[in-house]
């Protein structure tokens, strides 16, 4: 038999997280838990170590250091590590496989490209890393030779198009959205609302911060700017479809016309699987799609509604540190908006303020990219009056 392919979850306590150890719990034939990290959540990080038993756990946050030590003191074989350097340095660790990273923002940058230079697989789910570094990151894992796999579902969706076509041209991807809970909402009605109206997502069931963004759809101006970099595609050949079915996860056309689209019930458990088994396919418990039930709409987004994708474009055509500055700005936001400090639309104004505010550097490298996410964090608290 072959070994268990050993992997290390980056936000093992996320949404992502959770469902990638429901993967790994269903084949655990095939896969072996190596590492957990999480940022704060100390209770769930425990519980899951004392079920997966992995060889070690890191907690970002140094501050529950103890407390998630005296939590696993019945577990003398899982290494207890604490703070950001620990994550970079135990995606390093010489039995790892896998590395998925699935951890919120800016924060999975660094051990990302720490994983890349240990020639680990990555099983891509924080899509910052493309947003804030892609030219940075393409480069090391074709130097590295590090495959990066993806796991977000629209971009799992375009990856499982273009298997078996081989260097056939891609004329278009078209990138669909579920439209956030806000689709028909007037430029009125979003004025006026909510963090918990905006936290009511039709279709998904994800954590605060990216179900935010999906609300605003700058999310999806981030999946654009990830989908360049993971397809060598030009962002004009991407398009932006608002279907809120959410079961066309993404399609891309052809040279000659043809569209090859992956269908499927909104379950984030068959893009993770695919990463984690690629390029076999093993069985996944679950619904499967009916495609009687329901009818499959598609609509062209509101650009002047959803201005967040609009300067994702803006900052992806611009290039840069741009789309570093669109990043950090929109965490600042996210997380004004979620504690009432900031409305829905002035979380654009604020974005768009930042990209014209902060210094523009057309070739960056890592250290300007650390410099510029936390001079656009300070611009952005500025604006807010924060």
């Amino acid at each position: 038999m072959d070994k268990k392919k050993q992997i290390a979850i980056l936000g093992s306590t996320g949404s992502i997280g959770t469902q990638a150890l429901k993967v790994i719990e269903e084949h655990s034939d095939l896969y072996e838990v190596y590492c957990l990290t999480a940022n704060n959540r100390v209770e769930e990080l425990a519980a899951q170590a004392i079920k997966f038993k992995p060889a070690a756990v890191v907690i970002a946050n140094e501050s529950h250091y103890d407390r998630l030590t005296s939590l696993l003191s019945s577990e003398p074989d899982i290494k207890v590590y604490a703070g950001t350097k620990a994550i970079d340095e135990i995606v390093e660790a010489q039995p790892i496989d896998m590395v998925l990273t699935a951890m919120v923002g800016f924060a999975g940058l660094s051990p990302t490209i720490h994983a890349i230079k240990a020639h680990k697989t990555i099983c891509l789910a924080n899509k910052e890393t493309l947003v804030v570094a892609g030219a940075l990151i393409c480069q090391l894992a074709q130097q590295n030779h590090a495959a990066i796999l993806p796991v977000d579902s629209e971009h799992s969706a375009i990856f499982q198009s273009i298997v078996g076509e081989g260097d056939n041209e891609i004329e278009k991807i078209l990138l669909t959205a579920s439209g956030g809970p806000f689709r028909t909402f007037t430029m009125e009605q979003l004025a006026n609302v909510t963090q918990a109206d905006a936290l009511k997502h039709p279709t998904w069931n994800m954590g605060k911060k990216i179900t935010i963004d999906s609300a605003s759809m700058i999310n999806k101006g981030f999946e654009v700017i990830e989908a360049k970099w993971l397809f060598g595609i030009d962002a004009d050949k991407i398009e932006v479809l608002v279907h809120p079915q959410s079961i066309v996860h993404s399609a891309v056309q052809f040279a000659d016309g043809a569209v090859k689209a992956q269908l499927g019930v909104p379950d984030m458990r068959l893009p993770i699987q695919y990463a984690f088994s690629f390029p076999k396919r093993f069985n996944l418990t679950g619904d499967r799609l009916d495609l009687f039930s329901r009818p499959l709409e598609f609509f062209k987004p509101d650009l002047e509604k959803f201005r967040c994708l609009a300067l994702s474009f803006e900052a992806i055509r611009k290039g840069g540190n741009m789309p570093c500055i669109l990043n950090a700005a929109n965490e600042i936001v996210n997380k004004a908006f979620l504690e009432d400090r900031c409305g829905f639309l002035q979380m654009a104004d604020v974005i768009e303020q930042a990209m014209n505010t902060v210094s523009f550097d057309t070739n960056p490298d890592y250290d300007v990219y650390v410099a510029t996410d936390k001079e656009a964090r300070r611009v952005a608290k500025e604006l807010l009056k924060l």
